[in-house]
């Protein structure tokens, strides 16, 4: 798995200590060097994922670390940042490679962005779970709807209850049920998973349930079925709406007391299997519609998990991102930022699975370490195009109470953005939105 270790590099104690503090609090490993010599010294240990330097540092500026930095690790993110903003510095600092470049004093905000953009990766969240169950390492879990869902996943985890999982296609049902399985007790046992729309439906039955040799034609051996395979563990059946009526009918007894015969025996036989059921189709509605049996729904659905999509949890789509770029690159591309901001502005109608497939697209078509705009499918790319759907419309101008409010809190924050956000209760990037419209009309915002 990629590291998210951070080396920060800076010869100021107070500063070091800021940026370290701060990426901690936020869930990220850091190491810390206190000279460009010593930061080189840490590199050539590895196991680094980025590196955070100042620039006008005693012996090697940063700069100069950055250069010798880029002749051992070519691929390595570098932000570099210093109190004096100097332009041709930063131009400088461009070219040799560096991801970007923040003047102190830091707005961490933009710090936290910067750092999660260049490495692809997000800031481990804190996830009080359950149990003293730990959330897997490949699972993304940043967004408050996740981490919920998590949270009652290890409250039922470890019970024998049926399980119904609910959500669109590719927003990450199969994997909601790895996790339950492997925080059950049964997680020694084996996980036995069916694709109920996969199959034709003259299968369905003996793949569920096997069948006994000579049962129909083209039954030349005996065969096991997957809930005599799941025996003492667990079984899922996905997108179990597409499963016949008669077929429900015979799944309705097996989820009464695990009993169900072979194709072809008149032998009961029993398996104890934990039953998950998924499906991308609101099975209420199925139900009103005659598609599918009442009871077997009421028998399914003991708990109900809904995964939501992945344009309802977009502090998910970095971090997502990040993981499919490193297993398709084996760590050696990254994305810019204008690549970011397309990724959080598309919807993602096909959710994990069409962000997995474009990951795997932008690899194969960047042939080097970084990834740009036209790697991604057009419909991605097309998103920065037009407006910012959160920014505001032409109609929609700022009154003159709401102006004065905002240049007030600004000059009581000495234009600190992050604080000015927070004392008008409103988010950052809405903030911006105003300042910008702000300019627009003639006013002058310092930066901060």
């Amino acid at each position: 798995m990629k590291t998210t270790r951070i080396l920060i590099v800076d010869d100021d104690p107070g500063q070091r200590s800021l940026l370290d503090s701060f990426l901690r609090g936020q869930g990220f490993q850091t190491i810390v060097a206190d000279s460009g010599q010593r930061a080189l010294e840490i590199l050539r240990a590895g196991d680094i994922a980025m590196m955070i330097s100042d620039v006008r540092m005693p012996g090697l500026t940063g700069l100069e670390t950055l250069r010798l930095a880029r002749k051992e690790h070519a691929t390595l993110p570098v932000l570099l940042v210093t109190a004096y903003a100097d332009i041709r510095d930063a131009v400088e600092a461009m070219r040799d490679g560096a991801v970007n470049y923040l003047a102190k004093p830091i707005d961490l905000d933009e710090l936290l962005d910067s750092v999660r953009q260049a490495t692809g990766l997000a800031a481990t969240p804190t996830l009080q779970l359950a149990n003293n169950t730990a959330l897997p390492a490949s699972v993304v879990a940043n967004s408050p709807l996740m981490q919920a869902v998590f949270r009652d996943a290890a409250l039922i985890a470890p019970s024998d209850s049926r399980i119904l999982i609910t959500g669109e296609s590719g927003a990450g049902k199969e994997i909601l049920a790895d996790v339950i399985h492997a925080w059950s007790p049964r997680a020694r046992g084996p996980l036995v998973k069916v694709n109920c729309a996969a199959i034709p439906e003259t299968l369905l039955e003996s793949e569920l349930f096997g069948h006994e040799k000579g049962a129909f034609t083209g039954a030349h051996a005996q065969r096991i079925g997957r809930f005599e395979e799941a025996n003492g563990g667990t079984i899922l059946l996905d997108e179990i709406a597409e499963m016949s009526p008669a077929l429900q009918a015979k799944l309705l007894r097996v989820t009464h007391d695990g009993g169900f015969h072979r194709i072809g025996s008149n032998r009961e036989i029993r398996s104890d299997a934990r039953l998950l059921a998924a499906s991308n189709r609101n099975l209420e509605e199925q139900v009103k519609l005659g598609r599918f049996r009442e009871d077997l729904f009421y028998r399914l659905n003991v708990v109900e998990l809904h995964v939501p999509p992945l344009r309802e949890r977009p502090e998910d789509i970095l971090p997502l991102a990040g993981q499919f770029i490193t297993e398709f690159s084996k760590g050696r591309a990254r994305f810019s930022e204008t690549v970011a901001e397309c990724l959080q502005r598309y919807s993602w109608p096909g959710n994990i699975r069409e962000l997995r497939n474009a990951m795997e697209r932008a690899v194969l078509l960047s042939g080097s370490e970084m990834i740009l705009p036209e790697h991604l499918p057009t419909r991605v790319r097309a998103v920065i195009a037009g407006p910012s759907p959160a920014a505001p419309s032409p109609s929609e101008q700022l009154g003159d109470i709401e102006r004065d409010a905002i240049l007030r809190s600004l000059r009581e924050h000495k234009f600190n953005r992050t604080e000015t956000a927070k004392a008008l209760g409103i988010s950052r990037r809405a903030l911006l939105y105003k300042l910008q419209h702000l300019r627009k009309l003639g006013h002058e915002i310092v930066s901060s």
